[in-house]
């Protein structure tokens, strides 16, 4: 490959340009080629209405795609869970680095738990799922929570608690780990409460099809591990028909037996925004091999979520 310096699509926030930060440096590493940050601003970051009222499903993921078809930047990043389940015609998905924590966070007034939060306590969310997860938990744990949808940056989610107007946010690990705020966390969720988004904590490296040299060399950062589970819960989100915005929560752990691994474990959840009514599903079978059986694995899943009733309280949902 040449020495040119490559140029990469990032959102402008503080957390884009992170992760993109980090991504610049491993491709530079790995092709020895310098590499130029290039803001995009998305739909997504100009709009304050809600995800769930424009859609969700690519809302920060266009701009940036526009960008890379023509000829504006050579690759993108984004957060993987963004992504629209349908691969784009004219763009690879050239990579999938290692997964960060894929769990939710509380970031709580006065260093509080999810469980120690006082009766009527308002908790900040812009996520359907998150609602949806946090008020059946609520629900069969005797808790007293009002579930208040947000947008807004980090700083603008946690300023809600600073100002008084919230109680506790609840907000992705890795965002906050890569923008280097763990500290502000209270509560890890654990995912038996709270099922993260298909694809969180986890990046995608995008760039156009027909560039086989530019594939090649970012391929160098993708992991074999985190691409076969993101491909499982999001093979499982396209066949429940729902976009990044539906209140669906998916999983896949690998199962290790000391330092191999076993099995993957894929769990999924779909549920009522007032938690009044849920479908939680998994399977557990050996690791797939290829791209192929990750989305088999997904759609089966899927089809058992659907055969109890999902496709049901999605629907209720968009009401």
């Amino acid at each position: 490959m040449s020495s040119k310096t490559l140029r990469l699509g990032t959102r402008r926030s503080r957390l884009a340009l992170a992760q993109s930060g980090l991504v610049a440096d491993a491709v530079s590493q790995v092709t020895g080629r310098p590499v130029e940050l290039v803001e995009i601003t998305t739909y997504g970051d100009t709009s304050r209405e809600h995800l769930a009222q424009i859609g969700g499903t690519g809302v920060f993921v266009t701009a940036l795609r526009d960008a890379l078809l023509g000829g504006e930047v050579d690759f993108a990043v984004h957060s993987l869970k963004d992504l629209p389940t349908a691969q784009h015609p004219e763009l690879a998905l050239a990579a999938v680095p290692e997964r960060e924590d894929p769990r939710d966070v509380l970031v709580a007034r006065d260093a509080l738990k999810f469980t120690d939060l006082p009766r009527g306590a308002r908790i900040g969310t812009g996520s359907p799922r998150r609602t949806a997860q946090l008020n059946a938990y609520a629900r069969s744990h005797g808790l007293d929570i009002e579930t208040v949808p947000i947008r807004g940056n980090i700083d603008t989610r946690i300023g809600f608690i600073r100002d008084g107007e919230l109680d506790a946010v609840v907000l992705a690990a890795a965002g906050l780990s890569r923008i280097g705020r763990l500290d502000e966390v209270t509560d890890f969720l654990s995912v038996d409460t709270v099922l993260p988004a298909p694809g969180q904590g986890a990046l995608a490296i995008e760039c156009a099809a027909d560039n086989a040299d530019l594939i090649a060399a970012l391929g160098e950062l993708d992991d074999p591990f985190t691409r076969v589970a993101v491909t499982a819960e999001r093979s499982l989100l396209a066949a429940l028909e729902a976009g990044c915005s539906a209140p669906v929560g998916a999983l896949a752990d690998l199962l290790a037996d000391g330092q191999i691994v076993k099995e993957m474990r894929l769990r999924g959840i779909v549920g009522t925004t007032d938690g009044s009514r849920t479908v939680q599903l998994s399977t557990t079978g050996p690791v797939p091999e290829t791209h192929d059986q990750a989305l088999a694995l997904g759609r089966e899943l899927a089809a058992e979520m659907l055969a109890q009733g999902a496709a049901g309280l999605m629907g209720e949902q968009a009401k």
